[in-house]
């Protein structure tokens, strides 16, 4: 069960498998930028950072630069897709909701992150990831232990 979670086997079509593509690498990099201009600001940054959840500013801004930074590479090689979404979901509504209250246009941008990432774990990556190529070297030892 795991197994077909990390690896999804639908939505492998040439079609969807290339939008997914695009869909990964275009917000994956947008969403990259967001993670390296904290990374380089950190020190502006963490003392006007709100904290969240009590985790206070310091430990807020490296979780978020986490999911903005290390997550997005993930997204866009198509690597661990269902299981790196997870933080980033999180991270997205945490900022709409909480931070933003749900209000916009402040958390515009936070909610459209938060449906594409929802988008992306309900899908999986596609044929064009390398979890994709995992899978198929999985199947493949599968058969020939048979």
């Amino acid at each position: 069960m795991f197994y077909n979670f990390l690896f999804p086997q639908r939505f492998r079509g040439t079609g969807a498998s290339l939008l997914l593509l695009v869909v990964r690498v275009v917000f994956g990099i947008l969403f990259f930028i967001h993670g390296l201009d904290k990374l380089v600001n950190f020190n502006t940054l963490v003392q006007s950072y709100p904290s969240e959840f009590g985790f206070g500013s310091y430990m807020t801004l490296m979780v978020s630069i986490f999911c903005e930074f290390c997550c997005s590479l993930f997204l866009i090689s198509g690597l661990l897709v269902r299981l790196m979404t997870i933080p980033m979901i999180i991270a997205m509504g945490v900022a709409f909701f909480d931070v933003h209250d749900a209000m916009m246009p402040e958390g515009e941008l936070a909610l459209i992150y938060f449906i594409i990432f929802i988008l992306l774990f309900l899908t999986g990556p596609g044929r064009y990831s390398i979890d994709y190529l995992i899978d198929k070297r999985f199947q493949k030892d599968k058969q020939t232990v048979e």
